[in-house]
């Protein structure tokens, strides 16, 4: 039998041998270490865009530009527009994920006017009573250059708010002041037609909405817009008599706005990039 001895000495001998094998072998390297892939980064690009809608509109006043009809009277006045449809196209650019801009031009459907005066003589007008009511239709052209600011997206969903600045083509047409009158003067009753009139003005727009990103191409919204268009201007007015009204002066439509409601499409022309992580590098 072997000695206790000599055994130890044996286990001894083998482990200094193994561990002489395994300091001569290679290290093996590290795993290769990947960086996270980059996040999204902002991008641009063009768009096409186009909007229906209706309008909601108000004006300030109607006025006969003939300062001497409202001598010695005081004018309380009342009047509305009816509804009219909207239609724009327009092109645009995305700068990132926040602004963007873009041009439009738009249609404003043919709405119709209904006013009313009612007229009181003061000083030596006093005892004068009558009315005036007024008809007419009026429309627009709209060309605006819009900036927007995007607010985040939520669900799909991106709040947004804008401006825009351009001009305005009103036209104001069918005419008609239809009047009746009692006290200083007599009883009578007047009836004036003016023709078709249009006008240029600057415009401008402030703009609300919310837009759905259906997929990276397609964006619908739902935008609100307050729109002030400056004046409209009637033709030449007549009597329908050809002899009543003298002085011709036509009617002005000061300050007309409008609330508008819309439903519009954002085409954009350029997919925005797409990001992956580095490709795997494998040694030999």
């Amino acid at each position: 039998m072997r000695s206790v001895k000599s055994l130890l000495a044996a286990g001894a001998a083998s482990l200094i041998s193994s561990m002489a094998f395994a300091a001569d072998m290679p290290i093996a390297a590290p795993p290769p270490m990947y960086a996270p892939p980059a996040p999204p980064a902002d991008f641009g690009g063009w768009y096409l865009r186009g909007d229906i809608g209706f309008s909601n509109q108000r004006v300030d006043r109607v006025l006969d530009t003939n300062a001497a009809a409202y001598n010695n009277v005081n004018v309380d006045q009342t009047g509305s527009f009816s509804s009219a449809g909207i239609f724009d196209l327009g092109a645009g650019y995305r700068f990132n994920n926040w602004f963007r801009a873009d041009v439009t031009g738009q249609y404003r459907g043919k709405s119709t006017f209904t006013g009313l005066d009612v007229v009181t003589g003061v000083g030596p007008g006093a005892g004068f009573k009558g009315t005036d009511a007024y008809t007419a239709t009026k429309s627009e052209l709209l060309f605006l250059a819009n900036a927007y600011v995007d607010l985040g997206t939520w669900w799909c969903v991106t709040p947004f708010i804008g401006a825009g600045v351009g001009t305005a083509r009103v036209t104001v047409g069918d005419f008609t002041d239809s009047g009746d009158s009692i006290g200083v003067g007599g009883q009578g009753r007047s009836l004036n037609y003016a023709g078709a009139s249009s006008k240029w003005n600057f415009a401008w727009a402030a703009h609300a909405g919310l837009a759905y990103h259906v997929n990276p191409n397609l964006v619908l919204e739902l935008a609100y817009s307050y729109v002030d268009m400056g004046s409209g201007m009637t033709g030449a007015s007549y009597s329908f008599d050809g002899v009543t009204n003298t002085t011709h002066a036509p009617f002005q439509f000061r300050d007309i706005t409008s609330h508008d409601v819309k439903l519009g499409v954002r085409w954009n022309l350029d997919s925005p990039p797409a990001y992956a992580p580095p490709p795997l590098v494998t040694k030999g």
